[in-house]
């Protein structure tokens, strides 16, 4: 067993992450800085019920903070770095901006500083299906280019990937990845479609419905996702003998980094996760259809073919098995 830092530890995956890690009887350093981007009081309680694990060290820091995240290194020395922290949000950045450069991209850059410096075995970081903008071909597959961000936020997603890549070649310092496509469950995040119409419908107000609801987006299980991340955690990448500079592909390299899709590779559209949703609540919603809004893409769909080849990853819940769960925690969480 090994010491991992989780950044994000009180966010919805993170939180998660650090429980899992706990169960498999790793030591596990903690690092969130309770952003009121949502409710912070949801983070206090995801990180009450595992705080008095005996195993978990948890520190509230901003990772924009170079002497704090440094310091941080240099007291835990962590085997491995899972990087979920982020400012979050593609709708959200193109009001506020600035939270997103200081903490997806000053941010990462400080924990990339940390991973060479101490000697790290292996960094796992969040990407975001967000960076396919543009993409029209499904499913999208981390052989295509993705050079057409539709907001910030993919933007500076695209942004971490790059600067793993550059800090793996010239520090050859394992990097990994993952592109998580839309992420769901209990302890979720209050700004997902699916955790505001669950609140909308109990309370009795309309959901906001956008594009006349004709989206898709590729809907995994926070237990599915978890699971990914901590097998991709004790899976190192190696440089890639076959990787061809004449047609360099941009999910590998000569260095030891890689890129993969982590989703559930079975696209759910909206009307569909509404369905779904109003019966696990036992109550229909009423419907204000609106336009789609800027930064939004009509659909997701993950091509998961080489992290189930690298790790086996299969995701094993359907949003008919997995919405539920959330709604059942969501009940007794605000005890409706």
């Amino acid at each position: 067993m090994k010491t991992v830092l989780v950044t994000g530890a009180a966010g919805f995956i993170g939180f998660h992450v650090c429980a899992r890690l706990l169960r498999d009887g790793h030591q596990v350093v903690g690092v969130d800085n309770f952003s009121d981007y949502y409710d912070p009081q949801l983070k206090h309680a995801r990180l009450r019920t595992i705080q008095d694990h005996p195993s978990f060290v948890f520190h509230k820091l901003e990772l924009s903070d170079r002497n704090a995240v440094a310091a941080i290194f240099r007291d835990a020395q962590p085997k491995s770095v899972i990087n979920l922290a982020a400012q979050a949000g593609v709708r959200y950045s193109i009001k506020n901006p600035y939270p997103y450069i200081d903490s997806n991209i000053v941010g990462f850059l400080n924990v990339l500083e940390g991973c060479r410096w101490h000697g790290v075995e292996h960094l796992v970081f969040a990407s975001s299906s967000s960076v396919y903008g543009s993409n029209t071909r499904m499913p999208f597959s981390t052989h295509d280019n993705v050079d057409h961000p539709v907001s910030l936020y993919a933007a500076t997603k695209k942004a971490n990937e790059l600067m793993a890549h550059s800090y793996s070649h010239l520090y050859q310092l394992p990097c990994t990845g993952l592109r998580l496509f839309t992420v769901y469950g209990p302890w979720g995040r209050p700004d997902m479609s699916y955790f505001l119409f669950t609140r909308a419908i109990l309370e009795g107000r309309p959901i906001d419905v956008f594009n006349g609801g004709d989206m898709q987006r590729d809907f995994t299980y926070i237990d599915d996702i978890v699971e990914g991340i901590v097998a991709v955690m004790n899976h190192i990448p190696q440089g890639d003998s076959k990787w061809n500079p004449d047609s360099p592909s941009s999910d590998s390299s000569h260095a030891p980094y890689r890129i993969y899709n982590i989703g559930n590779n079975t696209p759910v559209r909206l009307m569909v996760m509404i369905e779904v949703l109003e019966k696990a609540i036992g109550k229909k919603a009423a419907k204000n259809y609106l336009p789609m809004q800027d930064g939004d893409v009509p659909a997701t769909y993950a091509d998961i073919d080489d992290l189930t080849a690298a790790v086996g990853f299969k995701p094993r819940t359907s949003i008919e098995e997995g919405l539920p769960q959330f709604v059942k925690w969501y009940r007794s969480y605000y005890a409706t």
